[in-house]
């Protein structure tokens, strides 16, 4: 084939030269803009996974480069004037220039052509049988096809100047230094024998305060200089980009998607010429992570292996290669999502003592769990569970048995604490009768209370009989469900140390539908009852029936009825009290744009579309008994344009906040079904985070939580202080029993009924962690 790769960078070079050392015979070009020898930016950092993958792909090239790599296991993040370092983390770094002339290098040695100091805006003067697109971030060729590449490009918020020292850092140093305008944050790294990468990076708005957008370039690095002299000692820091003046040297960074990674160029003959995106060009990770390089450099390894594979179908092989590196560049972007969002809000976690400060930045891209830590640095993880558990009250000064888990800690609100910081997540059941809480809800919620979780939350229990989503539901609006549920309530309190709360709501326009095995969300056959809601509303266009508008008369029928529910739920001696503002139901149905189009005082602003939502509560907080928590289920986001954002999430949980509420449960969704959820381990967890941290409030984390090692990493990084769990526990009731036994924390309460089977399964996970153990490389 002829070959030629647009852009000299690692992506192109390393390609060009795999493609030679396959088969000599193809015609490879590699065309680049720059000088052999000019490079803009300092050290580049690798994984010890990365180095692995060079070394299969490369043997000669790899070992260039690992001959030329400073290796480091440590991180150590400076932070309040402390320091905390975690070791065993595996990191690489090469100066850029010289990672270049080895690839260069290489390239030359197996035949490849290398063009230089030739800028290319023409894609259609080569003629080839493969075009390669690897030209940067700023891709011309992509932006030439954007048509059919559809990239997305987002401009992140941090403006950052990439610089150099001589000063030689011996770890991935992260230092963070509060200023009049806000936080400036510095990553640093050695990368050869005399200099080391000196990133400086702070928000638009602090960066512009400061006055950075107006200073000469020399000036800008002398306020950095100045602002990290304490890590600098005495050394300067210095720019190698000449072609840059003044504020032009700092940058935001592009987060770089395309829909598409192939173009395909008509030709003159009929045929085309395939155009595939590389590197920068198909894809950005945010330099935090460290994976820029690396993803350019296995997008070669890929394209090449896909080629190799389909030795008479190129299309075959493009498509490989999309299919296989779009599903790992996702992964990756992802990762570097979450750890842009955290140094671009560094003061969301200001009030962090360093220690969680710290244990917060190494887990802030959620590739490293709280596991993963352990791994890596045991002794760091140890010393840092003993901090939590004495942050929560336990007496750690005993080690005989060990470190407490971050998830086996106590957690009090008002005169209620919580054993630890599970929470059995309330699910729908669809079982009740009349609205009564039968037979079926005392084993089901009771078994999950014996199963270990420090609170087990009832399913939405509905304040009057219309407020119900099916007719299956259970209710609180009388004496007769009142006394089933203290027969519950009872059964809990006798046989388990768990607490029991209530989850009190109205379906609003969500209601009178099936039970969810019978068509979830479609109206009954038969006997549906007339709904209200904030604005006329139907759920599932051209099916649900319409709600009606709730009157003025009706909002204070039923207020009174959540107040008398209330009542109820405390005559049951409930230990917690919800009120359910989440999931498109009546209270939610105020709170979201998409659901609220009142002209009243209840309707517009956001303040207006709280009011009646904190009138409720507000009537609620004044009969539940004053040393009881209350909390609040909220949807934190729609998922759909115009509809609820975690901006508006953070406000709402304020104003809960200053009505009385204790805690706030931050879930997503449901609101509309044009919404369009982003799924993930743990994906709603960073709404919580942003509630906590920015609301200052407690929070439940909820969402695709299912190990002991999410909820450890959750709770010790502070993104909730306690974490739902919903499916999982509908699998397994005693799921947080079991939990401990796998991570091996046996100092736990088991109910005496069980305990015979404690030792065993305790037994069990120890073998399978021995034989893991054994079978590891």
């Amino acid at each position: 084939m002829r070959i030629v790769c647009i852009g000299g960078g690692p992506a192109g070079l390393y390609f060009g030269l795999l493609m030679k050392k396959q088969n000599p015979e193809h015609e490879v070009t590699v065309v680049e803009r720059n000088r052999p020898y000019d490079t803009f930016g300092w050290g580049v950092v690798f994984s010890d996974q990365t180095l692995g993958n060079l070394q299969g792909a490369d043997a000669p090239s790899a070992n260039a480069i690992l001959d030329a790599f400073n290796h480091w296991d440590d991180i150590e993040i400076h932070f309040g004037g402390r320091t905390q370092r975690s070791s065993g983390h595996g990191f690489c770094g090469i100066g850029r220039k010289r990672l270049l002339n080895i690839l260069q290098a290489r390239a030359e040695e197996l035949g490849v052509k290398l063009v230089f100091e030739t800028q290319v805006t023409d894609d259609t003067a080569y003629d080839a049988d493969l075009i390669v697109a690897c030209d940067g971030a700023n891709s011309v060729v992509r932006k030439k096809y954007a048509a059919t590449y559809k990239p997305d490009i987002d401009m992140r918020d941090c403006r950052f100047v990439w610089l150099g020292t001589d000063k030689l850092f011996d770890a991935f140093t992260f230092a963070f230094e509060k200023t009049e305008w806000g936080w400036f944050q510095a990553h640093a790294y050695r990368f050869d024998d005399h200099t080391s990468t000196f990133i400086v990076e702070t928000p638009e708005r602090v960066w512009r305060a400061a006055g950075l957008d107006e200073m000469s370039k020399e000036d800008g690095i002398a306020f950095c200089e100045r602002l990290f002299a304490r890590y600098l000692d005495g050394h300067a820091l210095k720019s190698n980009a000449e072609h840059l003046r003044g504020s032009a040297q700092w940058i935001r960074f592009p987060r770089v998607v395309n829909e598409n990674w192939v173009h395909y160029r008509p030709r003159a003959d009929g045929r085309t010429t395939p155009v595939v995106l590389m590197g920068d060009a198909a894809h950005t990770a945010h330099f935090s992570i460290g994976s820029g390089t690396k993803l350019a450099l296995e997008d070669a390894i890929e394209l090449a292996n896909s080629i190799a594979a389909h030795p008479r179908d190129l299309e075959g092989a493009l498509s490989h290669y999309t299919n296989v590196r779009s599903v790992d560049v996702l992964r990756i972007q992802n990762a570097a999502r979450n750890s842009t969002e955290w140094f671009e809000n560094v003061q969301r976690y200001a009030s962090f003592e360093p220690e969680q400060f710290a244990y917060s930045l190494l887990t802030r891209s959620q590739r490293i769990s709280h596991e993963n830590l352990r791994e890596r640095d045991a002794a760091y993880l140890a010393e840092f569970e003993n901090w939590i558990a004495q942050r929560s009250g336990l007496d750690a000064t005993d080690q005989s048995k060990g470190p407490v888990p971050p998830m086996f800690t106590p957690f009090t609100l008002r005169s209620v604490t919580l054993k630890n910081r599970i929470v059995v997540s309330p699910m729908a059941q669809y079982s009740a009768v009349d609205g009564i809480a039968g037979d079926y809800h005392l084993m089901h919620l009771g078994a999950r209370a014996m199963g270990g979780a420090a609170l087990v939350m009832t399913e939405m229990t509905c304040v009057s009989p219309e407020a119900r989503i099916t007719p299956g539901c259970p209710g609180l609006y009388n004496e007769a469900q009142r006394d089933a549920w203290r027969r519950i309530v009872d059964f809990v309190h006798r046989e388990s140390d768990a607490k029991l709360g209530i989850q009190l709501g109205h379906a609003g326009g969500k209601a009178s539908t099936r039970v969810a095995w019978e068509g979830i969300d479609q109206p009954l056959h038969e006997g549906n009852w007339p709904t209200v809601s904030a604005s006329p509303q139907q759920y599932l266009r051209g099916v649900s029936h319409w709600s009606r508008e709730a009157s003025v008369e009706d909002l204070r029928e039923i207020e009174a009825q959540f107040v008398r529910s209330t009542e109820l739920a405390a005559e049951a001696g409930f230990d917690w009290l919800e009120l359910h503002c989440a999931h498109g139901y009546l209270l939610s149905g105020f709170l979201s744009p998409l659901t609220n189009h009142r002209s009243d005082e209840y309707g517009g602003s956001l303040a207006n579309r709280l009011r009646y939502p904190l009138e409720v509560f507000s009537a609620m907080r004044a009969v539940w008994p004053a040393d009881k928590p209350m909390s609040v289920r909220i949807s934190a986001h729609d998922w759909v344009d115009g509809g609820m954002t975690p901006d508006d999430a953070v406000e709402i949980a304020r104003a809960f906040k200053t009505a009385g509420a204790d805690l706030i449960d931050v879930s997503s969704g449901q609101v509309s079904k044009d919404e369009k959820p982003v799924y993930g381990r743990m994906f709603q967890t960073p709404f919580s985070d942003r509630v906590r941290n920015e609301a200052g409030i407690a929070t439940i984390a909820v969402g695709a939580i299912s190990e002991a090692d999410h909820v450890n990493s959750i709770i010790a990084a502070g993104r909730a202080d306690l974490c739902a769990i919903a499916r999982p526990h509908l699998a397994n009731p005693a799921w947080t029993l079991n939990e401990a036994a796998r991570i091996g924390y046996f100092d736990i309460e088991w109910p005496k009924q069980y305990r015979a089977a404690k030792a065993q399964l305790e037994r069990n996970y120890d073998r399978d962690r021995a034989q893991r153990a054994k079978d590891a490389p």
